[in-house]
């Protein structure tokens, strides 16, 4: 493995990993009254915009890790919506 292809895992890794401990509490408190739903629109933007690049230079390590971390943050996002909405009826 090179190391540029080492460091591009390694920080595949830690972005797609370090949606995880929001989700975790999402999860398991059921609520998301301060949680941005601005910053997760733009972070999903930022994602989607990565992996096009990805299937532009044909570069597996951004599509699949940049997709993976769509996955969780979409989750996070998708469960913020719900949380926020049955806080509010």
């Amino acid at each position: 493995m090179t190391t540029e292809l080492f460091i591009g895992v390694g920080a595949s890794i830690l972005t797609a990993v370090a949606s995880l401990p929001q989700l975790v509490k999402l999860i398991k408190e059921k609520k998301a009254d301060d949680i941005s739903i601005f910053m997760y629109c733009v972070l999903l933007a930022g994602l989607t915009l990565w992996i096009i690049y990805g299937i532009v230079k044909t570069d597996w390590v951004l599509i699949i890790s940049n997709s993976v971390s769509v996955l969780l943050n979409l989750t996070v996002f998708i469960l913020t919506l719900i949380y926020k909405k049955s806080r509010k009826q």
